[in-house]
């Protein structure tokens, strides 16, 4: 089993209730365990256009899947919920990210590991940090240095 860490994102159609309806369908993953959620944060909007706030929350999970396989399934919940891939970086219901696999370093077309945007969004360090203070990347790179050198856009514990 491997843990990994899915960060969690909404501004469209209830957010809240799109985060917990993701985090309920992520327990319904095969092979895969949620082991727990950080708080959820309200974010400003990273992306084109005048867009509502976002929803943001890191999940930790412990999985028995293969990296493209969980990327399946998480995009498999993001479709359900309605998600729709017009814009880049813009609104919608449910954005699901690998943040961290395990130890692994991936570069695929598919999948980059560590996320490689992850330094530069508070909205994702912060509540990865509430669940995993100490975690190392497998890059060497400690969360609580990342978050510390990482820009202070407007975020909200909620």
């Amino acid at each position: 089993m491997t843990t990994v860490y899915v960060g969690l994102g909404s501004n469209l159609a209830e957010p809240q209730a799109q985060l917990r309806s993701a985090l309920a369908a992520m327990e319904e993953i095969p092979h895969t365990r949620l082991l727990r959620c950080s708080s959820f944060y309200r974010s400003e909007p990273v992306g084109p256009g005048e867009q509502p706030d976002y929803i943001n929350a890191v999940a930790a999970l412990e999985t028995a899947l293969a990296p493209l396989e969980l990327l399946d399934r998480l995009q498999s919940i993001e479709s359900a919920q309605g998600r729709e891939r017009k814009i880049r970086w813009g609104a919608r219901t449910l954005d699901l990210d690998i943040l961290v696999f395990g130890r692994q370093r991936i570069d695929d077309p598919r999948l980059q590991v560590p996320h490689p945007r992850m330094a530069e969004r508070n909205f994702v360090l912060q509540p990865l940090a509430e669940l995993e203070p100490d975690l190392q990347l497998p890059t060497g790179e400690s969360i609580r240095a990342l978050l510390q050198r990482c820009p202070q856009n407007r975020l909200e514990k909620i």
